[in-house]
């Protein structure tokens, strides 16, 4: 079933953003797949206001406005969370303690996420990796093994309702993926 068939309606979904740094094209596209099938999307940020997005790693791009701070909103309140990448914004993030348990607390409850490119780093941070398969940007493949994880190398790899993609080529396969696995509801 493609993600033009499948249905989020009535889905909430968080996406989480830094307050620089974020690869705009995993927040973007991620955050558009979802809302086109019919989810509810918040942004989510450390700070309300604007969120400075990045073209890889390396300039500034556009700006999104935050909907809800970490430290305002629950595991309760999402059916599924989104984290892109961005080696500064997801080194950003994983340093918010706020961003940090809200992750825990949503993927230890059994419900979805799409993680994509370095925002595994909040998955090490928030303690979740352990026992479970992922992929991520190469350069974190210690990291997730040191954090009892196993690491492949796979476009899309699906675990425990936990989704995983490398980089912003794996994109197609990773927007599909979280579709088809926040259509599922928990874990």
């Amino acid at each position: 079933m493609s993600t033009d068939e499948q249905s989020l309606d009535g889905t909430t979904v968080g996406i989480f953003i830094a307050p620089a740094g974020t690869e705009e094209i995993e927040f973007t596209e991620p955050k558009q797949t979802v809302a086109d099938a019919g989810a509810t999307v918040d942004v989510l940020g450390s700070e309300t206001g604007e969120a400075q997005s990045v073209n890889n790693d390396l300039e500034e791009s556009e700006t999104y406005e935050v909907d809800k701070r970490f430290d305002e909103v629950s595991a309760d309140d999402y059916d599924a969370l989104i984290v892109p990448g961005g080696t500064v914004g997801a080194d950003t993030l994983r340093l918010d303690e706020d961003a940090v348990s809200l992750l825990r607390e949503h993927v230890e409850a059994g419900k979805r996420a799409g993680v994509i490119c370095h925002g595994p780093w909040l998955l090490v941070e928030a303690g979740v990796v352990d026992g479970r398969t992922l992929t991520s940007y190469p350069s974190l493949q210690t990291d997730i093994r040191n954090a009892g994880g196993e690491w492949i190398d796979a476009e899309l790899v699906t675990d425990q309702g936990l989704v995983t993609s490398r980089n912003p080529d794996d994109l197609d396969a990773f927007c599909e993926g979280i579709v088809e696995a926040f259509a599922g509801g928990s874990a």
